[in-house]
C-alpha cells in the first residue's frame, strides 16, 4: 500500500474520531558545506602557527591539558591564563615603550 493512500486513510481515521487535524510543515533550508582540501587545513594550519609565538602555544596548551586532566579547575585555569596574557601584553609595552 503506497503511503499516500496509508496518510490519507489516517487523516480519513483521525477526522472521524474528533473532527480535527493538524497539518505539519518542516523547512530544510539549503546549507552549503565548504569542501576543504588536505592541502587548505595544511596552509591553515601553517597561517596560524606563524600568528601565534611557540611559547604560548606551549603554555596555554599545557594549561588546556592540566584542566582536562583535572589538575585544575578551569576557573583557576582561566584565571591563570587572563593574567599571563594581560602581564604579556603589558611587558610587550613597556619593552616597545624603552626602545
Amino acid at each position: 500500500m503506497p503511503t499516500a493512500q496509508r496518510s490519507k486513510k489516517a487523516e480519513e481515521k483521525q477526522q472521524a474520531k474528533d473532527g480535527q487535524v493538524l497539518h505539519m510543515h518542516t523547512a530544510h533550508p539549503a546549507m552549503p558545506v565548504p569542501y576543504l582540501t588536505p592541502g587548505d587545513l595544511k596552509a591553515n594550519a601553517q597561517a596560524m602557527a606563524s600568528l601565534v609565538p611557540t611559547k604560548d602555544v606551549l603554555f596555554y596548551g599545557g594549561l588546556g591539558a592540566l584542566t582536562i586532566a583535572g589538575a585544575l579547575e578551569w576557573p583557576v585555569a582561566l584565571a591563570i591564563g587572563g593574567a599571563t596574557a594581560v602581564l604579556r601584553g603589558r611587558a610587550g609595552g613597556e619593552a616597545k615603550a624603552q626602545r
